[in-house]
């Protein structure tokens, strides 16, 4: 049986997707699959992949440019292999509370593509992140780092086991 191959790409304007890409990589190494983590912008061809992993960060309702381009710019290939997709962007707890939804364009492309799902984690917003509203929101102390380890392995762990099964059928 050969170990099968995941690509994790994420679209990030300032890296906080980026840690939720790596630690469902990190997850699915540990359960035996080998992964590669890859910024969205950098995807041109999924083809040597068993199964794609792809998120994009949340920007005032939209799911981030880069993961939207490469699931056009991948279109043909992500839809003869498993995908999901991921969200990366309340800035509150609000994504351990209960599941959130994927925001429009995130919801189009999980239909276009026919992922087999979509999974909301919290964002963060720290005094390192730039701009104006990341500083606005640290000055109002209503920043913070919202990404959930354990949650974010329970997912990773599911889309494992979802591998798994589809391997032995």
């Amino acid at each position: 049986m050969k170990t099968q191959r995941i690509l994790v790409a994420y679209g990030s304007k300032h890296g906080a997707t980026a840690g939720i890409a790596e630690e469902i990589a990190h997850t699915l190494d540990g359960d035996g699959f080998e992964t590669e983590v890859v910024p969205a912008r950098e995807v041109h061809d999924v083809e040597r992949f068993d199964a794609v992993v792809l998120g994009g960060s949340l920007y005032a309702g939209h799911w981030h440019r880069d993961a939207v381009r490469c699931a056009h710019r991948n279109e043909a290939a992500l839809t003869h292999r498993p995908v999901w997709l991921f969200s990366s962007g309340p800035v509150d707890s609000s994504a351990e509370q209960h599941e959130i939804p994927p925001v429009p364009s995130a919801a189009k492309e999980l239909r276009r593509l026919h992922a087999k799902g979509h999974a909301t984690f919290g964002g963060s917003i720290t005094a390192e992140t730039p701009g104006f509203v990341a500083r606005t929101l640290v000055k109002h102390n209503k920043a913070g780092d919202f990404r959930n380890p354990e949650q974010i392995q329970r997912w990773a762990h599911r889309l494992g086991a979802e591998l798994r099964a589809g391997e032995k059928a």
